[in-house]
């Protein structure tokens, strides 16, 4: 599959995932401070931006993480010698991450509040609110345009929705309201979730963002995984602390990668 992607910078590679209902565009507060260090691709996963949907019936996030791993292939980008580059991601984002660390993919991983590390499966739950921005569009953009509407659309989310912009917040509501993979994508990614984190072998730092109201902290970890706290931040934490996030994603994706053949 081709993947669509921005890419910036030099240095090792770093991919960046988004999360449920976003596009490759959330990761915008970040990359300049990445991309002075980092060969930076942001990613749009299948069926949400500009990438089409998968085929697939359940595009559960294993299967996403199979398409991205072949999007990736694709790609001419710094690896190690194992053919790997350092990826991170958000939320569904961080899930999928994982994904691609247990089929030796990645050569680390940072994943901020993922999803998928409950004990058991989620109960089913309607995508209401996905389908009320798709109906209400042009009301919540407008709303959006407002420091007000920012409040009380975002900061569910959002710790800090004032340090957006208005074409920010827009961009970001447009990529939740028109993911056509949106529904299938939720509704197979509440029905599981990731087995294997003690088979994963290379570095793995779970970041949790102090507020964040939408994903609980698993109560035990395997020895070898790192987690920490990112303070002041949400759930979605790009626009509440991007200096620390960015200082993070340096950290954990330090390791060098082979320069690609030409």
């Amino acid at each position: 599959m081709e993947l669509a992607h921005d890419r910036a910078g030099s240095g090792p590679a770093l991919v960046l995932l988004h999360p449920l209902g976003a596009d490759r565009h959330i990761w915008e507060p970040v990359v300049p401070a990445l991309a002075a260090r980092r060969t930076v691709l942001t990613v749009d996963l299948p069926g949400f931006g500009r990438t089409p949907p998968l085929s697939a019936a359940r595009p559960t996030p294993a299967v996403l993480a199979e398409a991205v791993a072949a999007g990736l292939a694709q790609l001419d980008i710094p690896r190690d010698a194992d053919g790997r580059v350092h990826v991170a991601g958000n939320s569904l984002g961080g899930w999928i991450a994982l994904e691609l660390a247990l089929r030796d993919a990645a050569a680390s991983v940072t994943a901020i509040a993922p999803a998928g590390l409950w004990s058991r499966p989620l109960a089913p739950k309607a995508s209401i609110g996905h389908r009320l921005a798709h109906a209400l569009e042009p009301l919540a953009l407008a709303a959006l345009a407002t420091a007000a509407g920012r409040r009380a659309l975002l900061t569910g989310s959002i710790v800090h929705p004032e340090r957006m912009s208005a074409r920010q917040a827009q961009a970001l509501l447009r990529a939740y309201a028109r993911a056509p993979s949106f529904v299938a994508v939720n509704d197979a990614m509440r029905a599981g979730h990731f087995r294997g984190l003690d088979q994963i072998t290379v570095p793995v730092t779970l970041v949790w963002p102090e507020h964040d109201r939408l994903v609980r902290r698993p109560a035990s970890l395997p020895a070898p995984i790192r987690s920490i706290e990112l303070q002041d931040a949400g759930h979605i934490p790009m626009w509440d602390a991007p200096e620390r996030l960015a200082e993070t994603l340096l950290e954990t994706s330090a390791e060098p990668l082979a320069e690609p053949t030409r």
